[in-house]
């Protein structure tokens, strides 16, 4: 996740220890020295919706075999040991877990910063007051694009309504929303106009996504944005981002699972915005891109644990088998983990001698293996073969 308001210049945000804290780039098994990695926890996969870009491949009706309440308690109690600094809720829809604000209240009492990832139709006055009223800490909403393009890519009539209106219920009882865009072929059109509803409805942060191929996000590669595609929109997301901080609206852009954005945030204000880009170095330095298997986890419905919530074929272990904890760091904790934490020697392609890997990562292995290759490139990666290299203009200021 990229801060691009962050990197041109708007005041850190409440999480910012987890993005860009001085020391962040020395922890190897979590988020921060001494703490345990960021979950995501898709506690359920039943949604009362039907995306076309689900990278839970969620279902309508109950999913078997998901953790009952009593197993969810006792995962939450050792989420809380770990120190785990951020928890995230997610499906499927997380709402249509009958105990999901039960568990969130639990979540809070233990100390777990927790926010929810929600389609938002579920929410009506009562379910907006007990999330208020749990101290959760933020709400993502996701969005498609206007009423017809969002209804249609979510597989239900009036989706769009029943998602404003769980948004508006929200901010009436002061809570932080955000909203959550994927952008594809079909969406990219509607950005602007996304920018626009998120102004108006007084929604706080922009998440927009990069389409990834998990899930049924796999017979989507079709939808996918070329890379010039994707470069003209980041940069005009880059234009809107130094527009809005400059004019004091209190709004965040940010980006998501493309981690190639760094470099070309760096470099598109080297050329734009010169005096911002030294700062801006220096957060991506501190931040080093991907850390999916460092400083993010994810664990399924059924208590799987993998290096993130894309991963689903990359199984560590399981929750109801050994502690997260063991799982995560460990004496027989899974040889993948040991890869990712020293990725460089395994990533091959274009990644292998990029100058950039330092503040990227290696960009999202989940993307690298739906190409075939675990360890190859990741084929979204924006940057142009000069830049890649870091051949002049083109390159780092210095070596991180």
């Amino acid at each position: 996740m990229l801060n691009l308001s962050r990197l041109v210049g708007a005041p850190a945000p409440p999480e910012e220890d987890l993005r860009y804290g001085a020391g962040v780039h020395e922890a190897r098994t979590g988020a921060l020295l001494g703490r345990g990695p960021v979950v995501v926890w898709n506690w359920t996969q039943s949604c009362n919706l039907a995306c076309t870009h689900c990278y839970a491949d969620a279902v309508q009706g109950r999913a078997r075999g998901e953790l009952d309440t009593g197993q969810a308690r006792a995962l939450l109690h050792e989420l809380a040991a770990f120190r785990v600094p951020a928890l995230l809720l997610s499906g499927g829809e997380p709402l249509m877990r009958g105990d999901a604000l039960e568990l969130v209240g639990d979540a809070r009492r233990l100390g777990l910063r927790c926010t929810l990832s929600t389609n938002g139709t579920l929410i009506d006055d009562a379910t907006a007051a007990a999330l208020a009223a749990a101290g959760i800490t933020y709400v993502g909403v996701s969005l498609d694009g206007p009423p017809d393009v969002h209804d249609r890519w979510r597989g239900r009539r009036g989706a769009h309504a029943a998602t404003v209106d769980g948004i508006r219920r929200l901010r009436a009882r002061g809570v932080r929303v955000g909203l959550r865009f994927t952008l594809h072929r079909g969406s990219a059109p509607h950005l602007p106009h996304m920018l626009e509803t998120a102004i108006t409805l007084g929604i706080g942060r922009v998440c927009v996504y990069h389409l990834v191929p998990a899930g049924r996000g796999r017979g989507l590669g079709g939808s996918a944005l070329g890379r010039e595609e994707e470069r003209e929109g980041l940069a005009w997301l880059l234009a809107q981002a130094v527009q809005l901080v400059r004019s004091g609206t209190d709004i965040e852009l940010l980006t998501v699972d493309n981690h190639s954005d760094g470099p070309f945030t760096y470099l598109w204000l080297r050329r734009h915005h010169p005096e911002l880009a030294p700062a801006a170095w220096e957060l991506l330095r501190r931040n080093r891109g991907n850390r999916s298997g460092i400083a993010l986890a994810a664990i399924g419905p059924r208590g799987d644990v993998y290096p993130d919530q894309f991963s689903r074929d990359q199984v560590l272990g399981n929750v109801l088998v050994r502690r997260l904890q063991d799982i995560w760091d460990g004496p027989d904790a899974a040889p993948l983990l040991g890869r990712l934490r020293d990725r460089r020697r395994y990533i091959g392609g274009r990644c292998a001698t990029c100058a950039w890997f330092p503040v990227c990562g290696g960009n999202l292995r989940a993307r690298a293996a739906a190409a075939g290759n675990l360890w190859g490139e990741d084929p979204a990666c924006l940057l142009e073969d000069a830049e890649v290299a870091g051949t002049g203009e083109a390159g780092p200021p210095t070596s991180p």
